[in-house]
């Protein structure tokens, strides 16, 4: 062990330990979860941590020793190196500063370890005057977090439009397959299945989209803003250059706020961000349920699709496979719904120049990009891409059907076609059949109008209507 000093007096840490008293008192102090700081956000520390060390050198606020020491360390923790000298528990109080000083301790007694000094050695490295310098949490840690979002965003996004691809595929391959279309889980009029895989698609696209343009509006960061934004302790010129390193650092368009005071209290960029991911969600979990509901079966359900089979799906139940996939799809959706009400409420708690609520926006939305990118990658590759429609099964429940009466209204009227439909349940008969025998309709014309491809394009099936429509009655 080893004994550190702080403005609480001393504490033990362990000899081997990178982090300090500061991190040895938030271990304690934090210890309520088993989740810890996320990753990806320890390795935007490093590059912020590595940015500010390459302009302070620069404009001669940090000696040659130093930096090189620095730089290398906090570039090791970037590179995701230390993550196990970041031991931090994600719920955290204190607007993040442990995180911040777990990030200065580890960089500090790296780079004594690279200059050959032992562990705790500030009087040579300091967290604080060396790896600190020109910073306060305040401005790091927001900074930090829309980095690790960047970072995170572009391979959804990416995720994302491989699953996209991926039901235009389906999409193409089953364009002829006519079958029933459902509305509220009822018999409705006919449609494709490759138009059932094209909404899909589209509502995808849309999320694809959305995703990769809010990136920019996480761009604008408030590092240089120190402790409210107004820059105290941070020289005019470290504020341009620091930010200026960040982007060569981070490799995205980071730049300063145009007004830092706002970036560091106010936090509903992260709030549009997740409510743009339970956007996606939705989405995701309405074509999980879709899937679920028209791969039912094998015998009793629907069974107009089959899905790839990945697992036994019953320990007292031979032979029988559930969809898993798209029920995993399901509780991921249901994970980013509720991160994203707890950001929403973490950026509400705001107070005046801070938001000390920041740790808990970092963890549910940086959990929220890394389960939905997860998800949907094993989505598109274990479910979406096996997928397989059977046209039989389609085609057999659509000629049973007397959905198609709809197709009837230009010719019938309303009323009439609901008579015929009537009949029709009540007999169990075909529609075409009833309509012959009411002597509404011959059977050449009804072959015509009853063609299920008719009715999956716009216009009246069978061209011309042929007796007085309803449309028609309405006029008059």
């Amino acid at each position: 062990m080893r004994t550190e000093s702080d403005l609480l007096g001393e504490l033990e840490v362990p000899a081997e330990a990178y982090w300090g008293i500061h991190t040895q008192r938030a271990l304690k102090n934090f210890a309520v979860s088993r989740s810890r700081v996320h990753p990806v956000l320890i390795k935007a520390f490093g590059a912020v941590k590595q940015a500010c060390a390459q302009a302070n050198h620069e404009l001669g606020y940090l000696g040659q020793q130093a930096y090189l020491a620095v730089n290398q360390a906090a570039d090791e923790v970037r590179q995701g190196e230390w993550y196990g000298q970041f031991p931090l528990d994600a719920v955290q109080g204190g607007a993040g500063t442990s995180t911040n000083m777990n990030a200065n301790e580890v960089i500090a007694n790296r780079a004594l370890e690279i200059l050959g000094f032992a562990r705790g050695r500030y009087d040579i490295i300091n967290p604080h005057d060396h790896v600190n310098l020109h910073q306060s949490t305040n401005d790091v840690y927001p900074t930090a977090l829309r980095v690790a979002a960047i970072w995170m965003l572009l391979p959804l996004a990416e995720t994302i439009a491989s699953l996209q691809e991926a039901i235009q595929e389906k999409e193409a391959q089953s364009a002829g397959v006519l079958k029933l279309g459902r509305t509220q889980l009822m018999d409705a009029v006919p449609i494709t299945a490759g138009q059932e895989f094209s909404a899909w698609a589209q509502a995808v696209a849309r999320d694809r989209w959305r995703l990769y343009k809010v990136e920019e509006r996480l761009r604008q960061v408030s590092l240089g803003g120190t402790a409210v934004g107004t820059g105290l302790n941070a020289p005019l010129n470290y504020v341009y250059l620091v930010n200026d390193k960040l982007r060569q650092i981070a490799g995205r368009g980071i730049a300063r706020s145009e007004n830092m005071i706002d970036a560091i209290q106010n936090q509903d960029v992260f709030v549009e961000v997740s409510g743009l991911l339970k956007a996606a969600a939705t989405n995701l979990m309405k074509i999980a349920n879709d899937l679920r509901l028209l791969s039912s079966g094998p015998v009793g359900g629907i069974a107009e699709l089959r899905i790839p089979a990945v697992q036994a799906g019953s320990s007292i139940m031979p032979g029988k496979v559930n969809p898993v996939i798209p029920e995993m799809v399901g509780q991921v959706a249901i994970r980013v719904m509720a991160n994203d009400q707890a950001i929403t409420t973490a950026a509400s708690m705001g107070q005046l120049e801070l938001n000390a609520f920041v740790p808990a926006i970092a963890h549910h939305l940086l959990d929220s990009l890394e389960v939905m990118t997860n998800g949907v990658r094993i989505f598109t590759e274990q479910c979406v891409r096996g997928m397989e429609v059977d046209p039989a099964r389609c085609g057999d429940l659509l000629s049973r059907s007397i959905g198609v009466v709809t197709a009837l209204i230009p010719y019938l009227g309303y009323e009439t076609a609901q008579q015929v439909y009537q009949e029709a349940r009540r007999e169990g008969r075909p529609i075409h059949q009833v309509v012959k025998e009411m002597g509404l309709l011959g059977e050449e014309e009804l072959t015509q109008i009853l063609n299920p491809k008719e009715m999956t394009r716009p216009g009246i099936a069978g061209g011309r209507p042929l007796g007085v429509s309803h449309r028609t009655t309405r006029q008059e």
